[in-house]
């Protein structure tokens, strides 16, 4: 091993003595650090070393709230003590065993899977193995347990373990097993979603005689961090970090972090670093030695953020300063490590773990949230593709959010679960005022003027907690009122989704029906003419002003079809609105025809089309859609049907279809193209965030993607849809069918002031497990509205009001006639050069 992964250049430690260069000691003489993606220099890391602590902490805090906002994550895990059998006698530990001590060497795959399956009855995610190094090396107890059980050595029965752990409870390994070789990697990273090691300390000196490591071959830093360096090269996401007051100097301190640095930068693996204190325990050779004081730990997390810069995890456990909680905050980490509910810490047995209520209080007292996540952080299931084994993608999918977190609560689009009371807490009409500040306040701020955000900025809004959640959704809400006042407006319409039989494969759609595996629960049909009438006849007698159609693509569906279909409502009830035909329709019409795009919308226009729905947008990012709808339009294909469809003077609304596969940075592209879209034609009425609806989707049920957005996720798309939207887009809508009662009360104080159609029939989210019914009538809606203290007002689809006699008509209106299913109709094949003159 080289000693670069040692520690820093000597020639550049030499020649930045305590003081650094001047440049160095000025800016921390002054406390003034890069708060760019830009940490530290080694020099300047150096100068950290005889800076006071109070000098480090605002910009160590300011970097922390630059890569992580206000939320401070942890882990729910059980603590699987495989073996304390260890073959090292680091002078502090009580974790290893001697035989003797122990009721067996090992714990047998049954009790390592009872312990998981203890934890996953706490709703825990990870289990975290942890081992001593190589005890078949020292001990022959060992080796006549691992030969008994017919297993060569503790990492081959450990593969074992882990794998057993996962098929039965369903958490996920985390291993820390010591020193490994690169087959050994290979084989854990197969079984487990991450590894770990501690580095401790780059110091040689403390495995001389008399230092803490003495007579532990495994402590050798070369040794531990080749472990690093080959844990880069497999791809293995990797925890690290150094445990402080063994001994160690702050100059070795900062030699091991620097060590660790130069590890990352190559290979980019290592998620976490972890500042640990040392804490002496009776029956250790260290038990009188003092334990470093809390200034000692903090100056060291403060210097680790400094060096590691905004987006790198750092941590400290909460049990081994639990009367320092904030201090440790203040000072940069971001993270507690892993929290247990049901395991204790069996390093630290003399440290229970904080009751998880507690820690959220006390991290809530700090100025911070605290939030789950996975043993595997966000940034790195964002890049599954890269870091985890396949086997682990469905289960890491299916538990987290658009963020990479663990999915917060139980409540999912379109069920009845309601939603979490804390996030009902942050918008409620008696929630605080929050005020953002430092780079949220100024986005915030920006926003609220009508700038146009940045897809970084438009990001950074969606990883809003807590308190910065409420300052989001109060900003939002702010322009709801100055532009919509508290009147909450819907339209009366009927939903005639005229066929469900699709040609195309969209991997997120329970509703069409097609050939082969794709189908699901229902049958074809496909409405004759006189059916679609008999709707719309009935629409019309219970007070609808609008008919919103759009079916599946039909394999004999033609231009023609469309405009027939546009006829047949215009012959009965000629006064409706008729609302039809995502672009994808418009796109297949025109091709059908072998039309310009222009032309066809104007023929459809003749034929009685009245506006758009801007659905088959779903994420309007080519990288999103070649995996949930290849074969749907691509973005700029939408996007042209759309300019084109306003430049012939038919408006439409504008959608998404979040909480799949994307992340934020894919939300916030889809709305930069929406504010770029309304900008330059204003054919836009509202935007309407539409949460994906997971239960029967074949993309979900085939493991491909998560179970839909959280509900803070869902309010955040209202919220920041208003604000990147704002002032182009004067309303936002709320559905009531995806959301629930509870949840459009939410959404209507976090930006939203409107709740879209009543819909009579509504058969998509239906199809894909939504509960909320099939119509909520206007007297209905009126009643919830005013029970929220807003004023309800029946609109047009353009927004425009309605006479009072059709009002009337809708609150006096009877049950719908449910329609008969399966039906058929047939179709006459065309030419396309038919003349439609």
């Amino acid at each position: 091993m080289s000693s670069l992964f040692l520690t820093p250049d000597r020639s550049k430690s030499k020649k930045a003595p305590l003081g650094g260069s001047k440049q160095a000691s000025a800016c921390v003489a002054w406390g003034h650090f890069p708060l760019d993606h830009a940490p530290l220099s080694d020099e300047a890391a150096y100068a950290l070393i005889d800076r006071p602590t109070d000098q480090l902490l605002a910009p160590a805090g300011a970097l922390r709230d630059k890569g992580h906002g206000e939320a401070v994550s942890f882990s729910k895990k059980v603590f699987i003590p495989l073996t304390q059998l260890c073959r090292d006698v680091c002078h502090y530990c009580t974790f290893a065993q001697t035989p003797r001590k122990m009721p067996a060497p090992y714990l047998s795959i049954e009790q390592a899977v009872e312990i998981a399956r203890r934890g996953a009855q706490a709703q825990c995610k990870e289990a975290l193995f942890t081992l001593g190094d190589k005890p078949e090396l020292r001990y022959a107890a060992a080796r006549e347990a691992l030969d008994a059980m017919g297993y060569d050595s503790t990492i081959s029965y450990l593969v074992d373990v882990c794998k057993a752990v996962f098929e039965e409870t369903g958490l996920i390994p985390h291993v820390n097993p010591g020193l490994l070789g690169r087959e050994d990697l290979d084989r854990l990273r197969a079984v487990s979603i991450s590894q770990g090691i501690m580095l401790e300390s780059a110091s040689e000196r403390l495995c001389e005689p008399g230092g803490a490591h003495y007579g532990s071959p495994d402590k050798l830093p070369a040794a531990r961090l080749e472990t690093l360096r080959l844990a880069g090269e497999a791809g293995v996401p990797f925890t690290t970090g150094i445990l402080i007051g063994i001994g160690e100097t702050r100059r070795e301190r900062i030699d091991s972090l620097l060590a660790l640095r130069r590890l990352h930068r190559r290979h980019g693996h290592i998620q976490e670093i972890i500042i640990q204190n040392f804490r002496p325990k009776p029956g250790t050779q260290m038990a009188k030695t003092e334990p470093p004081s809390l200034e000692e730990h903090v100056w060291t997390i403060a210097a680790a953020r400094l060096i590691f810069g905004a987006e790198m995890n750092i941590q400290a456990p909460p049990n081994l300063q639990p009367e320092a909680l904030k201090q440790l905050i203040d000072a940069g980490i971001n993270d507690w490590g892993g929290v247990s509910p049901v395991t204790p810490d069996h390093v630290n047995p003399e440290a229970p773990w904080p009751h998880l209520n507690a820690l959220a209080e006390a991290t809530k007292r700090a100025g911070k949230t605290l939030v789950e996540r996975l043993a595997l952080y966000p940034g790195y299931v964002r890049r599954m593709q890269q870091w985890v084994d396949p086997k682990f993608h469905t289960r890491v999918l299916q538990a987290t959010d658009g963020q990479g977190l663990a999915y917060a609560g139980e409540w999912t689009a379109g069920s009845q679960v309601p939603p979490p009371s804390n996030a009902l807490l942050w918008t409620g009409k008696t929630a605080r005022s929050p005020q953002a500040v430092g780079e949220l306040g100024s986005i915030l701020r920006r926003a609220q003027a009508g700038r146009a955000l940045g897809e970084a900025e438009i990001a950074r809004l969606f990883r809003a907690h807590g308190s910065e959640f409420a300052a989001v959704c109060k900003a939002a809400d702010e322009i709801r009122a100055a532009v919509n006042g508290d009147t909450v407006r819907f339209v009366v319409n009927r939903n005639i989704n005229y066929t469900n039989i699709c040609s195309y494969r969209c991997q997120f759609c329970a509703f069409a029906k097609g050939r082969g595996a794709e189908d699901l629960r229902g049958k074809p049909y496909d409405l004759p003419l006189d059916e679609i009438q008999r709707r719309v006849l009935e629409a019309w007698e219970r007070g609808a002003t609008e008919v919103c159609m759009q079916g599946g693509i039909h394999p004999s569906y033609t231009g023609h079809t469309y405009m027939e279909i546009c006829e047949t409502v215009k012959q009965v009830v000629p006064e409706m609105h008729i609302h039809a035909f995502s672009p994808l329709e418009i796109w297949q019409g025109a091709q059908t025809l072998g039309m310009p795009l222009k032309e066809y919308l104007q023929r459809l226009k003749q034929s009685g089309l009245s506006t758009l729905p801007g659905t088959a947008a779903e994420i309007l990012d080519d990288e999103i859609r070649a995996v949930i709808c290849a074969d749907k339009v691509s973005t700029g294909q939408w996007m042209e049907v759309m300019r084109t469809a306003h430049a012939v003077g038919l408006k439409s609304t504008a959608t998404i279809m979040f909480g799949h596969i994307e992340g934020y940075e894919h939300w916030a592209r889809h709305l930069l193209l929406i504010r770029e879209l309304q900008a330059e034609t204003g054919g836009v009425t509202e935007f309407v965030p539409l949460p994906f609806v997971h239960m029967e989707s074949p993309i979900y049920r085939k493991g491909r993607a998560r179970r839909g957005p959280t509900f803070r996720e869902a309010l955040l798309m209202h919220a920041v849809g208003r604000l990147a939207l704002h002032p182009h887009v004067p309303n936002i809508q709320a559905s009531w069918v995806k959301m629930g009662e509870a949840g459009v009360e939410a959404c209507l104080n976090a930006g939203a002031n409107d709740l879209g159609g009543t819909l009579m029939n509504e058969t998509i989210s239906r199809s894909a497990g939504a509960s909320h019914g099939q119509e909520m009538t206007a007297p209905r809606m009126e009643a919830l509205l005013r029970s929220m203290g807003r004023v309800p007002r029946q609109r047009s689809t353009l927004y425009e009001d309605v006479p009072e006699a059709i009002q009337l008509r809708a609150r006096e209106a009877r049950a719908p006639i449910q329609p008969l299913q399966p039906l058929m109709r047939k179709h006459v094949k065309r030419e396309k050069d038919v003349s439609l003159a």
